[in-house]
């Protein structure tokens, strides 16, 4: 892959992690969740993990759609090539 597919994919991701994780973490207290109903994890450890779990959601996401979009040469409305 690509170090621009690769920009393309990890920055939004990144941005939408970080937004997602504010709002869930704004709404939600981190003491008040426990892991398969016993396991206790700090304030910081929550918000790492949901971070990176957030970031690696939108990171799927948004690989999907890149690997989804169309790859052959782009034609203007008279069947020209664009040149990019």
């Amino acid at each position: 892959m690509q170090r621009r597919s690769l920009m393309w994919i990890l920055w939004p991701s990144f941005l939408v992690g970080a937004a997602t994780s504010a709002t869930v973490f704004a709404l939600v207290d981190p003491l008040d969740i426990t892991f398969l109903g016993y396991l206790q994890a700090t304030r910081q450890q929550v918000y790492a993990g949901g971070f990176f779990l957030f970031w690696l959601m939108a990171a799927l996401s948004s690989a999907l759609t890149l690997h989804m979009a169309p790859r052959g040469q782009i034609l203007d409305e008279f069947g020209d090539p664009i040149e990019g």
